[in-house]
């Protein structure tokens, strides 16, 4: 399917909203709703990517198409900064548990000798 520019910067559009809705799920710590709203975003950038622009957009709309790039980009950096030491806490988490895990397994077999 083809779409008009409005259409490309209605979705774009709908994609900076999403985004905007992921950070303030990101601030409070609502990380199921932050990947539901991930997965719906990514179903928008896949109907821009597999729904060319029937022509090139006109000056406004890429300025526009410019400006909310700008915005998601934003979005998305405040999202990692919440998101990443959640990430690198939760990782540690998991590693300690493997090797307590790992420990207790080598005691219990008796390969500790």
């Amino acid at each position: 399917m083809m779409m008009n520019g409005e259409q490309v910067i209605t979705t774009y559009e709908s994609i900076l909203s999403t985004t905007g809705e992921m950070l303030t799920a990101a601030q409070n710590n609502e990380w199921d709703r932050l990947i539901a709203l991930e997965k719906e975003c990514r179903a928008l950038t896949d109907k821009l990517i597999h729904n060319k622009p029937e022509q090139k957009l006109n000056a406004e709309f890429q300025q526009k198409k410019v400006a909310i790039i700008h915005q998601v980009l934003a979005h998305d950096a405040q999202i990692r900064e919440i998101t990443e030491p959640w990430m690198m806490r939760l990782q540690n988490i998991l590693n300690t548990a493997g090797h307590k895990r790992n420990l207790q397994q080598a005691y219990q077999n008796g390969s500790y000798t």
